[in-house]
């Protein structure tokens, strides 16, 4: 999916050795600490996060203009419904934009 919810609604905090300071790939001027051991994306520690990296319209047309470059809460995140499994999360996120929760789809069997 392309609605960008989840990019836009929680925090994305991770370790910071996932930036290229300390060995990983997430850039260090994306990046603001939390903790010691604790970094987030900039635009998602606030009242109203969105990831300075989200680009276009929640619910529209967004892109991650650093998706070779994102965090593991961006990578492991799944949308609901991948795999048949639900994600109570990523409704949460979506209901707060206005979106509808995604519904499983099931598709049939070919004879």
């Amino acid at each position: 999916m392309h609605c960008g919810a989840c990019c836009a609604y929680f925090r994305v905090s991770f370790y910071w050795a996932e930036m290229v300071s300390g060995g990983g790939v997430v850039p260090d001027e994306l990046t603001e600490p939390l903790t010691p051991f604790l970094s987030c994306m900039k635009g998602t520690n606030s009242k109203k996060p969105r990831c300075d990296k989200l680009v276009g319209e929640v619910g529209e047309c967004v892109s991650c203009s650093i998706y070779e470059q994102r965090p593991s809460p961006c990578r492991e995140f799944q949308q609901s419904w991948v795999n048949g499994i639900p994600n109570e999360a990523c409704d949460r996120a979506r209901a707060a934009y206005g979106l509808p929760p995604l519904t499983q789809v099931i598709l049939p069997h070919s004879a």
